[in-house]
């Protein structure tokens, strides 16, 4: 806005309506006063002829011209202000008579081709107005004997011609008056916009004169002067401001010299901590040169003597082996398993931070490479009941040269994370040929699960060292955290990237690329001429796996029908491949019932099962004559099991032979709440000693006590009103067996525990579950009567090991149960009879209806000691876990994850138990 800018705008904004409204009231006025006295004069001359008209009448019919001359002379004598001439003309337009001599007459004349109108006419011209009007004889004047034409005979007509002087002066008086008045007000106007602009703008202009030097630095400027209203109260807030200004003004100042001091003095500081960190720096990366070097060789020396661990327990396997001695030797070959895949992450991590990892590059088979992945990751997917399928593109070569083993380490990483963090759903692996350019081809690999999903905020944390999605996800699923730092880094190696989608909750997707050559080197391929050509029956309820096996055969020019339920009727076909389910559980009669409907019909049957239905492929193949593959179907698989009819044998443990032992002359006492527990111990006491009593509480065990003369007594430590500590002392203080050796026996394995509870008068520690081994050598120590070290008769061959996360390991339950089935059952099913109370517990813990969180605690150990001998490794994992969180403080919602993953383990073994106890 210009300097004059709020001046105009004052002016404009007042002076323009003014000017606007004044020029329309005035055009409209004087306009209407203009017409008005046209219309005046008219009408004025229109009363004088019109009457004259009708005065004319009789003398026009009588043709009395000085009647008429006097009518007209009166008229023209009373109005001759207005009035120029009146002149009377007859029905043929000849003068009749006139009031006065008019130069031209014929002016005031009807122009003679047209007829003489009936009614007034006017004509304005120039500065005169000429009207005319007819002369019509009436009825009254007429003989009565006249027709209806001649009574309205037109006798002339009169013209009189008015003078326009006087009117049009009249007028422009009107003109003149209206411009005076407007100009008049628009002065009025102007003179009022000046008063507001000296009063308005004028000390605005000197505001902002004086905030204008305000800004560029006159602090010390002051608005003078007395204003109006609110601009007063501008005046004194610019005048405060201006004040608060010029002191913070000299704040500032005082803390800009100060800064200026400090940061002189931080900059030299800054310039001696550069200089340290510059060789902190070279010290660190030294450093972590050094110790990637020291990781990668001690790794690897590490290593090399676990191997002659795992390899020599496998030897010693081999032979013959007390079941006590088989169950160590798995125990060493499981934790040295484990210690060395944390061995290998940590080296395969260093030599990867070191560039020590070199890649092989030598042919191998494409498709068996990955069958073998998904082969090996199966057990664990149908232990959860998913579904794993592989799907490999037709067109990628069946050779190529790479390292293979890498290509496995980095798909299976993928695979176990899709089979840890998924628990319900499908895991589906898909390979596919991205570009193909001479001899390299770059493929694709995606594993695709339906778990948990990552949220993005996890997502970029997943491809950091030792870290995991987060602290709940890590203490449930467990990890190194190295597993997908190694993978990618494998994957950059080998020319790819990795990536991933996901969304929480609904599954996740993680997807590599690599670059690999081809090879035109032979490679064994199994001949399908016999089966191409041949008609399949399909049957597969998942879509996923039913789309992958119908690709896969009809690639192979094999005829396939699908269906995704077993048909009421079952039409011919060459071959019959019925995928089972896994997570539904099909009866073995169920199973029989539908092999007998298709071997009516086909000779060749195929069954697909899980991989935790061994004994019953075994079964079926053995009694039923038919093929049993185990799932994923493989198109190694599906190919020989069509073409030999029949799957190689699968493994299975041998049971083991009971232990034969003579009997100690001892009378002990088992005290324990949990009466599975209670059955165990005393089942294997039974055995080894010549007399058992059992008690169920620590006071009873005091009564007991109290009566009777014990050898040994076996003391739970956790039991609700008189515990096991309170217990022992109690039984010390009576006279019949204050010198009887207590064992304490308890689920809870913290560090300190042996001592607290030696501390406390007990002589001894066990903990559960009790081993036999074990319990023999406390019986032979105490006992006073050394026996020989228990030998097996007869010790199975093993071949396999079973899984660390099985959801009941049965050789584990019989172990613990003395080699007993019927024992090892009624111990499972007690256990499955008091999980739903303890699923009660903690439902009411979640929802913080707890009324003590002793209880709690209470049944979290009680469910510990009774997994402890039922061969559930997961579940007593779970509850060992949430014991310790609960003891050592941690609230409910802190545990809340655990306890959730607590009711799902007790709900897998409920349903899992079902097979065992109906067997």
């Amino acid at each position: 806005m210009t300097r004059y800018g709020l001046r105009a705008r004052v002016i404009t904004l007042t002076l323009a309506p003014t000017l606007i409204v004044g020029m329309l009231l005035s055009v409209f006025f004087t306009s209407n006063r203009y017409n008005d006295l046209e219309a005046q004069l008219i009408t004025a001359g229109t009363n004088i002829v019109e009457p004259l008209a009708i005065a004319s009448e009789f003398a026009m019919l009588q043709q009395n011209r000085e009647a008429v001359r006097r009518l007209i002379s009166y008229s023209h004598r009373k109005r001759s202000d207005v009035v120029r001439s009146i002149a009377v003309f007859d029905a043929n337009h000849e003068l009749f008579v006139t009031s006065n001599f008019h130069p031209n007459f014929q002016s005031l004349m009807f122009p003679q081709s047209e007829p003489i109108p009936l009614h007034s006419t006017v004509q304005l011209i120039d500065t005169k107005l000429i009207i005319r009007t007819p002369v019509i004889a009436e009825a009254q004047f007429v003989a009565p004997q006249a027709d209806s034409k001649e009574s309205n005979q037109v006798l002339g007509y009169i013209a009189i011609e008015l003078d326009l002087s006087s009117l049009r002066l009249q007028q422009y008086q009107e003109i003149v008056v209206a411009l005076v008045v407007m100009f008049l007000g628009v002065g009025l106007s102007a003179f009022f916009a000046y008063r507001l602009m000296q009063d308005i703008t004028a000390p605005i202009t000197h505001l902002k004169n004086s905030v204008d030097r305000i800004r560029r630095g006159q602090l010390d400027v002051r608005i003078e002067g007395e204003m109006h209203g609110e601009l007063n109260s501008l005046k004194n807030g610019i005048n405060a401001m201006a004040m608060s200004l010029s002191e913070y003004h000299i704040e500032m100042q005082h803390s800009i010299d100060q800064a200026t001091s400090d940061l002189r003095e931080t900059l030299e500081q800054l310039e001696i901590q550069n200089v340290e960190l510059d060789i902190a720096k070279k010290r660190a990366q030294e450093a972590a040169r050094v110790k990637s070097e020291f990781l990668a060789n001690m790794s690897h020396e590490l290593r090399t003597p676990l191997n002659g661990v795992i390899g020599f327990t496998r030897q010693m396997l081999k032979t013959n082996l007390s079941h006590s001695q088989t169950d160590y030797l798995l125990t060493i070959e499981r934790s040295a398993n484990n210690l060395l895949s944390i061995i290998n992450d940590i080296l395969d991590f260093s030599k990867l931070e070191a560039g020590k990892l070199l890649l092989e590059n030598i042919p191998f088979d494409f498709q068996e490479s990955l069958e073998e992945v998904v082969n090996l990751q199966a057990p664990s997917a149908h232990e959860k009941g998913l579904e794993l399928t592989l799907k490999i593109d037709p067109k990628i070569p069946a050779g190529v040269v790479g390292d293979s083993l890498r290509i496995q380490q980095v798909l299976t990483n993928l695979v176990g994370n899709a089979v840890k963090f998924t628990e319900r759903g499908n895991i589906d692996v898909s390979i596919e040929l991205r570009t193909q350019k001479e001899d390299q081809v770059e493929i694709q690999f995606m594993v695709k699960d339906s778990g948990i999903g990552i949220s993005e905020r996890q997502q970029a944390q997943l491809f950091q060292a030792f870290s995991q999605a987060d602290a709940s996800i890590s203490r449930r699923y467990g990890g190194t955290g190295l597993g997908l730092v190694i993978t990618q880094k494998l994957v950059r190696q080998m020319g790819g990237e990795i990536s991933l989608t996901s969304r929480l909750h609904q599954g996740s997707t993680f997807w590599f690329t690599i670059r690999l050559n081809t090879t035109d080197l032979p490679l064994e391929q199994i001949d399908l001429t016999d089966i191409r050509g041949k008609e399949v029956l399909l049957i597969e309820q998942n879509l996923q796996a039913a789309n992958v096996l119908q690709q896969l055969l009809t690639q192979e020019s094999i005829v396939t029908q699908y269906r995704s339920a077993i048909p009421e009727s079952i039409t011919p076909h060459d071959y019959i491949i019925y995928n089972v389910p896994v997570n539904e559980i099909m009866g073995e009669a169920e199973l029989v019932e539908f092999i007998y409907q298709a071997k009516a019909v086909c000779p060749n049957v195929i069954i697909g099962l899980p991989s935790n239905q061994l004994a019953l492929s075994e079964t079926l193949m053995a009694q039923h004559s038919v093929t049993c593959i185990i799932k994923p179907l493989t198109r190694t698989k599906i190919m020989q099991a069509m073409l030999r009819g029949q799957d190689s044998s699968v493994p299975i443990y041998e049971k083991p032979e009971p232990l034969l032992l003579e009997k100690l002359p001892l009378k002990v006492m088992a005290v324990d709440d949990n009466p599975a527990n209670l059955k165990l111990i005393s089942a294997l006491l039974d055995e080894h000693v010549e007399s058992v009593i059992t008690c169920s509480n620590g006071q009873s065990a005091v009564d007991e006590a109290t009566r009777t003369h014990f050898d040994l007594i076996l003391m739970d430590i956790q039991m609700p009103g008189l515990d096991g500590v309170a217990a022992c002392q109690a039984i010390k203080q009576t006279a019949t067996n204050k010198d009887t050796p207590i064992i304490a026996v308890t689920a809870h394995a913290m560090s300190g525990e042996r001592d607290r509870l030696l501390q406390a008068g007990m002589d001894d520690y066990l903990t559960k579950p009790i081993e036999e081994r074990v319990l023999l050598k406390v019986l032979n120590h105490w006992g006073g009567n050394p026996i020989d070290e228990p030998v097996a008769v007869s010790a199975p061959e093993v071949v396999s090991t079973p899984s660390s996360d099985v959801i009941i390991d049965w050789r584990a339950a019989l172990a613990q149960s003395a080699n007993k089935e019927d024992l090892a059952k009624e111990m499972l099913q007690m256990l499955v009879d008091y999980i739903p109370e303890v699923n009660e517990i903690v439902e009411q813990a979640i929802d913080e209806q707890l009324g003590s969180r002793e209880d709690l605690i209470h049944h979290i150990h009680k469910l510990h000691g009774s997994s402890s001998y039922c061969g559930v490794p997961k579940l007593k994992k779970a509850c060992a876990l949430l014991e310790q969180m609960l003891r050592t403080g941690e609230t409910i919602e802190d545990i809340e994850p655990e306890l959730l993953e607590l009711q799902d383990e007790m709900e897998k073994v409920q349903t899992t138990a079902r097979l065992y106890l109906q067997g």
